[in-house]
Formats: structure tokens, C-alpha cells, sequence
């Protein structure tokens, strides 16, 4: 299991991680990324890897 975070105050609101990890993360109303819950999706991990400005922290549980 992970457990994600996205850093609300550095995200740009780019989208790639809902495009890489559509499960896990999605934009809020605020054009921001949000992780919607702790996971066992290994894509979580391609996602911090691409954030182009690393707002993504995942930690393995």
C-alpha cells in the first residue's frame, strides 16, 4: 500500500497524474490535484516520477 500527497501549494494543476493514475488522483475545483485515498496502484509511483514540478509525495505503508 502507498500513501500519497499531493502538495496543493506547488501543483500547477498539469493533469498528468489523473492521466497517468485516473484511480487515484483527480483535479479539485481549485484546478489543483488531489488524491482521492491510500492504494496498492503501482502507477502512483510513475505519477510522482513525471509531476513536472514533484508536488507528488508517495511513501510506501
Amino acid at each position: 500500500m502507498f500513501k500519497v500527497r499531493v502538495n496543493e501549494e506547488t501543483c500547477i494543476g498539469c493533469g498528468n497524474c489523473t492521466i497517468i493514475c485516473p484511480k487515484v488522483f483527480s483535479l479539485k475545483n481549485n484546478g489543483k490535484a488531489h488524491a482521492k485515498s491510500l492504494t496498492n496502484e503501482k502507477c502512483v509511483l510513475k505519477a510522482e516520477k513525471e509531476c513536472p514540478v514533484k508536488s507528488i509525495e508517495v511513501t510506501k505503508v
